[in-house]
């Protein structure tokens, strides 16, 4: 959505079938819609690991941003502390703080690539894979996989995926660092459906 605004007025349409429990706005204004305890309708068709309804295992926020831009600071400190309340309160994983591109690549392409997922990691809040190891291209698919990326097996659509977050602005085929980044998140925070997640 284009603004706050325009999105508070679709996620409070019980017409439009889609909701989320929290809105940041873009001045950093928290909107909350639903309570935490219970479904909302932010996710849809998509997969996390073994997580098929990903709806009734997440807590939904979004950002009042076209998917391009760059997100106000004023946005970004609202969500730091928006999400240490929610894993304090949950007991969630940095490594369970997923973005909608990630549960259903090719569908979504939210946060988008102009999202500061390092900020995040570096306060704790999700993760960052450590970048010097190189891997074998091949290794790619399994990794993406063991870490969570289960939504398709479409090689080249999971590449994207996976550098939208990761590597925004690279293009081209399957590499080695691609391999390695993910290789090194996979071993670290190998996917557990049974944990609690956003």
């Amino acid at each position: 959505m284009q603004s706050a605004k325009a999105a508070l007025k679709t996620l409070c349409d019980p017409k439009t079938e889609v909701s989320a429990h929290y809105l940041i706005a873009e001045d950093g204004e928290v909107i909350a819609l639903v309570p935490e305890d219970l479904r909302a309708w932010h996710a849809g068709a998509g997969r996390w690991g073994k997580v098929t309804d990903v709806n009734s295992h997440s807590i939904g926020i979004e950002l009042a941003n076209d998917g391009y831009s760059p997100f106000a600071a004023a946005q970004m400190d609202a969500l730091t502390d928006l999400l240490h309340g929610i894993r304090t309160r949950w007991h969630i994983r940095p490594e369970r703080v997923i973005g909608h591109s990630d549960m259903a690549p090719g569908r979504k392409i939210d946060p988008g690539p102009r999202f500061d997922w390092r900020r995040l990691a570096r306060a704790g809040l999700a993760v960052w894979p450590d970048r010097d190891q190189i891997a074998d291209p091949s290794k790619f698919l399994p990794m993406m996989r063991a870490f969570g990326y289960t939504a398709t097996d479409a090689a080249d659509l999971l590449c994207k995926t996976f550098r939208l977050r990761f590597r925004p602005g690279t293009s081209g085929p399957i590499d080695g660092v691609d391999a390695g980044m993910i290789t090194n998140l996979a071993k670290r925070f190998p996917v557990d459906v049974n944990a609690a997640w956003a």
